[in-house]
């Protein structure tokens, strides 16, 4: 998309934080509903064989998320005569779609229906988030991403944060709980659409587009640039995701935390990983804005993701949980806030920008998808031990695949 001249823009400030607010509530929902209230429903209705329920839940579930998020740009893409502009529609529509299923998950009872609607929420909720995307490289000008990459990185820490301490207070009534995550997300969306504005038909230009195949979809993987970065962050996502979706476990088999307690553990530990990923989110993304270098911030903090999962290994105990999580969120926080920089710079075309968001977005619901089957596996073959070596190992062939990019300094 490309602006017309004299088209209305919203002032930076209030959009990004609009956008901040509505990133955060969508990854309350994904870390509240999918990284507490669902483990601890499954692991309420099937104790013995909890692991094995919750890496196919999180791995089914995150096909369809895989499959509906670059389904969702194009779809946003395509939408060039809705008076309401081109994203606001999906991003409506997608959060209302979602409260839906969270509605129908507060009604189910067995792990196939859970699988269901989860399965359902996150196929909406992508729809929400394609669009909601591609609102950074529709408005937010080349020179201002990293900037606009700190604070989508900030209001990301925030909703992990939010999501894993609220939940908390559902772990007794996830019915409840599932209500409430779905309100907030309609909530974020009703701030887009009634704070900023969508460029109308007449606003944008718009290039005439024959029909194209599965293979012109996926064409943004044969520029060079976009598939380093399509797999560097693949397998940091991925290294991230084995862990992270097995965290109530781990407390509870690793490191030995009672059961009861194991929730509030999860909490605290995401509660450290926030402050420290905030921290550094603020510090590095307006950093590689002036220094214009994000290469170097991109590599270094993903090694320092990778070792820091080292402690844990050989020093399995709630201490090395807590410092691990700090270093680990500082370096996760570094990372994602200036590899989304990263992103919006090595697009092939403007005018698929929601489609190629979406294309790399496969990138971080991808790993998703098969990380719950790979971690369980390894769980299962070689304990928890095992699966910090296996994502340790990952994460750090992740962190220099970004260092043959070469359109970025």
């Amino acid at each position: 998309m490309v602006p017309a001249t004299g088209v209305r823009r919203d002032g930076m400030p209030k959009l990004l934080t609009v956008l901040g607010a509505s990133n955060a509530v969508m990854y309350a929902l994904y870390m509240g509903v999918g990284g507490l209230l669902v483990q601890t429903q499954i692991a309420d209705i099937d104790p013995a064989n909890k692991v094995a329920n919750v890496g196919l839940v999180a791995g089914v579930s995150a096909v369809f998320a895989t499959v509906f998020n670059p389904i969702g740009g194009t779809l946003s893409d395509r939408t060039t005569r809705s008076r309401w502009g081109r994203r606001n529609p999906w991003i409506l529509g997608g959060a209302i779609a979602a409260l839906a299923t969270m509605l129908l998950m507060s009604q189910v009872s067995t792990v196939p229906m859970i699988l269901l609607g989860w399965s359902l929420a996150q196929a909406m909720m992508n729809l929400y988030q394609a669009a909601l995307t591609a609102i950074i490289p529709d408005r937010v000008p080349e020179q201002r991403r990293g900037t606009a990459s700190a604070v989508l990185g900030v209001a990301t820490s925030v909703g992990i944060v939010f999501g894993t301490q609220v939940a908390v207070f559902f772990v007794g009534d996830v019915s409840l709980g599932y209500l409430v995550y779905g309100s907030a997300v309609v909530l974020g969306a009703l701030l887009v659409v009634s704070l900023t504005h969508d460029p109308r038909p007449g606003e944008y230009e718009v290039a005439v587009k024959p029909k194209r195949s599965i293979a012109d979809f996926l064409s943004a993987l044969g520029h060079r640039d976009f598939l380093w970065v399509f797999i560097g962050r693949s397998l940091m996502v991925l290294g991230y995701f084995m862990v992270l979706m097995f965290m109530l476990f781990i407390f509870q088999d690793h490191i030995g935390i009672p059961k009861d307690e194991a929730p509030q553990a999860v909490a605290t530990a995401t509660l450290v990983s926030t402050v420290c990923a905030v921290l550094a989110t603020v510090v590095c993304g307006p950093l590689s804005d002036r220094l214009d270098r994000r290469k170097l911030f991109v590599t270094v903090a993903g090694v320092v993701t990778a070792v820091s999962m080292a402690l844990p290994l050989l020093w399995p105990s709630w201490t090395s949980m807590l410092i691990y999580s700090a270093i680990h969120g500082a370096a996760f926080g570094a990372y994602g806030a200036v590899d989304i920089a990263i992103v919006t710079l090595v697009l092939p075309s403007k005018d698929d920008a929601a489609r190629d968001m979406g294309i790399l977005n496969i990138a971080n619901v991808g790993p998703q998808m098969i990380a719950p089957f790979i971690a369980s596996a390894i769980i299962g073959l070689g304990g928890y031990a095992s699966l910090w070596l296996v994502a340790m190992v990952i994460s750090l062939i992740g962190a220099v695949a970004v260092l043959p990019v070469k359109g970025v300094r």
